[in-house]
This record gives structure tokens, sequence and C-alpha cells, in this order.
């Protein structure tokens, strides 16, 4: 690189300081798969633990100060339920994050919910997705994180124009009913639990229903919601020239929607995606920037650890990204200098950046090892004492 340590140091800082992740209350559940769960005696089962266990990760990482909630999963009797999350968010100093509408565990959903055929269930599904932005106006919450199952199994079961006009409809209705300062974020997926056709199976379709929508609808990705091979890093340059990326659901994946930590299977995606928001910062949505949300849930690693585990890999990965010089690059690019250019964006990618995040952490008064931290605080130990066997279940979540 051709800039100074200093100022390498100093960028370092900036990109540290600057990167907030949320992270999803279902996370620090049990959660399962089609053919089963394996529940851990220090899963969350009450609201009151996942706050308590998101607090613990942002006091270990510095980067977590809000937590994604799932309507029915978090606030099943919906807006009575707002007061006791908003007493949870000052004794833990988390703020309520993302509000997740629940629109695919219901029997009713069974053929779809606001592309349901049936009039009756598409205006219960609407009901909800309405309750979902008045819950996040009582919590202050931005974004309205909308994930649909809906789809088909078999060619000829459902008329796919239809459906297509039932959920402009639908989202443009939840747009309508949006504070000035809310956001509907649209997001997609190819395939499961819906195998022959998905109602938003991509970026695309997302970005035109988002378009539809209006003004504060915009897209979410989620990085384990693609065909295997696709190129994520370029959907996410297209949605940031296009301003209309509205945020994240980092995971991990090696066949398809794995949900699992990230960078475990290719860090260099995610350096790679990075590189992108951070070559078009000026590009972003002017609709409040980028959203960076983590969607995993784990039956097998420990869900704190893989938790922490998974933000410092993301502060890691998006501090490599910060650290190249785009300037030299862009000069390499225009020249079609093609392996000087590769070399250099490689370069930055190997990197060993612990040493930064390192000093930032001792500068900002963290844990120098978060895990470590973790392991050496007992926290996971007194939630398995205290937790025993409360094993409330969930359903898995997309």
């Amino acid at each position: 690189m051709t800039l100074s340590e200093s100022a390498i140091g100093d960028l370092a800082f900036q990109a540290l300081d600057a990167l907030r992740i949320e992270i999803p209350s279902w996370g620090f559940a049990n959660t399962g798969t089609r053919f089963g769960k394996f529940v851990q005696p220090a899963a969350a089962s009450t609201i009151e633990e996942k706050f308590a266990d998101a607090a613990e990760v942002n006091r270990l990482t510095g980067a977590t100060p809000t937590l994604a909630l799932h309507v029915l999963w978090d606030l099943p009797n919906g807006l009575r339920d707002v007061a006791a999350v908003r007493a949870l968010e000052r004794r833990f100093g988390i703020r309520s994050g993302s509000i997740n509408p629940t629109l695919f565990q219901d029997q009713e959903y069974k053929y779809g919910s606001l592309a349901n055929p049936s009039q009756a269930i598409r205006e219960r599904a609407l009901q909800h997705l309405l309750d979902s932005i008045e819950i996040a106006k009582a919590l202050g919450a931005r974004d309205i994180s909308l994930w649909l199952a809906d789809g088909s199994n078999y060619p000829g079961t459902q008329s796919i124009p239809k459906r297509i006009g039932w959920l402009e409809e639908a989202l443009c209705a939840a747009h309508d009913h949006l504070a000035d300062d809310q956001r509907l974020l649209i997001e997609y997926k190819p395939f499961e639990p819906a195998f022959y056709h998905t109602d938003i199976a991509d970026w695309g379709m997302a970005a035109y229903l988002a378009h539809k929508a209006g003004p504060k609808a915009c897209v979410l990705v989620d990085t384990g919601h693609h065909y295997s091979g696709q190129n994520i890093e370029q959907v996410v340059a297209w949605l940031l020239y296009l301003g209309i990326l509205g945020g994240f659901h980092f995971n991990d994946r090696r066949y398809a929607d794995d949900d699992l930590t990230l960078g475990s299977i290719d860090p260099y995606q995610v350096f790679r995606i990075f590189h992108e928001l951070h070559s078009s910062q000026s590009k972003e949505s002017s609709l409040g920037g980028v959203a960076y949300m983590i969607d995993q849930s784990h039956n097998l690693k420990g869900k704190i650890e893989a938790m922490v585990q998974t933000v410092v890999t993301a502060q890691e990965l998006y501090l490599k990204a910060a650290l190249v010089d785009r300037e030299r690059l862009a000069d390499l690019q225009q020249s079609c200098d093609l392996v000087a250019a590769e070399e250099l964006f490689r370069g930055a990618f190997w990197r060993d950046v612990r040493p930064l995040a390192l000093s930032w952490r001792a500068a900002r008064g963290l844990p120098a090892d978060p895990l470590e931290a973790l392991r050496a605080s007992g926290y996971v130990e007194r939630a398995v004492r205290e937790r025993g066997g409360r094993h409330a279940a969930v359903s898995s979540y997309a």
C-alpha cells in the first residue's frame, strides 16, 4: 500500500468505529431444521435472555448495539409487549433493531401469505405487516425487514402473474403506512420452502417491488439467498448504483441457505462484498445507508460463541476491505493492468489486520480477544445453570 502506517492506523480506527452490526434475537434461541433440532442448555428462551446475550456480545465486541426482533417470537402480544421491551432496552443498553414480521409459520399460510389465493388470508397477512410497522414506530425502529416464504412447489398450481399483483398491492399499502423515517426492506430467496417458484426469488424482483411500493422501500440482501456460484458482489454493486440497497443479512453457506458463521466457508467473498460497499459510499441509498445485520442460528456451535465469532470476523473483513488502496487500484483498472490490480486487491485481503483490531480494542476499552474473554467470564456457564432445562423451541428461520 502507498499509505503510511500512521494513515493506515487512522483509517482502521475510522472503519471500526463506523461499523455497527445488528444481531438477531433468534440467533440466541433453540432453532432447528426440517429434520429436528439439538437443544443447548445455554440457549435463550425468553426475550429477557435474548437481550442479556445481545448485551454480552456488544460488551465484548463494541459493535452490536441493536437486536433484531421477530414479532410473533419476541412480541407475541404485539403492541402490548412494547413497554416490556422498552424496559429491557434500558436495562441492558441494547436498542431494538429491525422488526421482522412473521408470515410463514401459521397454518393459514400453507399456500402463501401476502400472495395467498385467499383474499381473507391476504388481508390477515397484510394486517400483521401493518401491525409490525406500528410496533416498529412504538419502539423507534427504522427498518421493517420483510421475508416471505410465499411460492409454489409444482408447475401449473398457482398463477404467477396474479401473485405478483397481490404482492404489489400489499407492499404499496404497507409503504403508505410507514412513518417518514421508516424503511421497508424487501428480502428475496430463490427457493425453500417453495421449490418450484418463490414469489420474490431474486434481487430484480425485489427491486421492482421496492420501486412499485415507493421511495421508502429498498432491497435486503441475504448472502445465503442465492444460487450456487452467484456473483453476490455484482448484485451489491448494482443495488448501490441504483441507490436501493437497504441492508444485509450476513451469514455463510456451502450449499444453500446454510446460515453458517460469517466467513467460515468463503471469507474472500465477504471481503469482496465489503470492498464494493467501501467503493460506493457516495452512492449508498439516500434512505439512511446500508444496515449490516447478522442472520444465522446454530444447532452445533454455542450460540453466544458463534455470534461473537461472526462479529469479530465481520470486523476483520470489513477492515481489510477498508484498507484497499482504491486510488492506486483505480489507476490499474483504467490501464487494464490485470495482474497488478488483482495482486493489490488480494494483498489487502491477505493483510493481517488483527494487530490493528487489537489496537482499536485497547483504545476503546474492549477485551483484546473477545472469544477468550467470553470463555474467561463464565457467562455461558452461568447461563447453563440459570436456564437449565428450559428449551423453548421456536420455528426455524429461513
